[in-house]
């Protein structure tokens, strides 16, 4: 209990320290851009696989999940026939890949070595982000504008629960360290906690000085969840320790996707507007970069053993690109 009460004590005088001001200099090099396959349409969440170095990247505008080599930095495959699909999650374990079709409302159940879809669930209205229980087998996916979280069992690829949000719904994050699975409310304003085991809400957390909270990540090692609120701009860390807001930061308009660094202890947010935060969690939390990094640079993957930093954009010179940057 006083180890708990002191690293309570260390995070909240860590996270209110004074925030540098941006450097002028991205605090990263550009190594390579590879066109990818498609039109030059909307792109949306990406998912990397590090032992089996892949990535997979949601071309929403063409319906198709690509797959990436990123050893070689070159597009295995484009997997089609999967309706607007927004959300995309590698779950190496299964030697799976889950997409999110909203034109359809399914959740596409991809193989991972043939690239070929084996399963068509059921996702709800609107189904998006997903996260994955890896002690259940259970994937839990936000279903934004039917208000629910949609269970599916990946043990035989069926629905088992709808769960009630009674708010628009953001991202969903697995957390290791607690075992639950935590959810944006978007339009409540809040941080819900659901127990994979009973497939029940367990906890509802207030984000004081948050309006929409859209994007999530958790750093389990830290016991620290970061949220980014599409619309006032703002970063939130939660001290998952206390269920606590220690931090907010105002940050680009429109942020959505989040990415982490372990090894860096680097944090990236990815906005609507082509503008990139980055923060250094190193020995404190401060904003290092902010930035216009490019149009529609709204989604950012990190690979954890390379430390390279993926950014998918839609249309440079009307050609899709993959943005690779160290």
């Amino acid at each position: 209990m006083m180890i708990k009460r002191l690293r309570t004590i260390f995070l909240a005088v860590l996270f209110t320290a004074p925030i540098a001001a941006s450097a002028a200099k991205i605090p990263l090099e550009t190594v390579a851009e590879v066109s990818l396959p498609g039109n030059a349409t909307r792109l949306d969440y990406a998912s990397i696989a590090p032992k089996i170095h892949e990535l997979f990247i949601a071309h929403l505008g063409d319906s198709a999940v690509i797959a990436f080599d990123t050893v070689h930095d070159k597009v295995i495959a484009s997997v089609p026939n999967i309706g607007h699909v927004h959300g995309v999650l590698a779950v190496p374990s299964l030697g799976r890949v889950y997409a999110s079709a909203t034109a359809t409302n399914e959740i596409v159940a991809i193989d991972e070595k043939s690239l070929k879809i084996i399963s068509r669930i059921p996702g709800g209205f609107y189904p998006d982000g997903m996260a994955y229980a890896p002690h259940q087998q259970k994937l839990y996916v936000s279903d934004e504008h039917g208000k629910t979280e949609t269970v599916i069992d990946t043990q035989s690829n069926r629905r088992v629960a709808t769960i009630p949000l009674n708010s628009q719904v953001g991202n969903s994050q697995y957390d290791p360290a607690s075992g639950n699975i935590f959810v944006n409310a978007q339009t409540s304003d809040k941080l819900i906690e659901i127990d994979p085991e009973s497939d029940r809400i367990i906890a509802s957390h207030r984000l004081p000085g948050c309006a929409g909270p859209h994007g999530l990540l958790i750093d389990a090692h830290d016991r620290l969840a970061f949220v980014a609120c599409q619309d006032n701009n703002r970063l939130l860390a939660v001290n998952m320790s206390t269920m606590k807001v220690i931090a907010s930061f105002e940050i680009g308009q429109d942020p959505d996707v989040l990415s982490f660094d372990p090894g860096l202890h680097r944090l990236y947010v990815a906005g609507e507007q082509g503008i990139v935060s980055i923060f250094d969690l190193s020995g404190g939390m401060r904003k290092i970069w902010e930035g216009f990094l490019s149009d529609n640079a709204h989604v950012v993957v990190v690979d954890p053993e390379t430390h390279k930093v993926y950014f998918p954009l839609e249309n440079v010179g009307g050609r899709l690109v993959l943005k690779i940057m160290k």
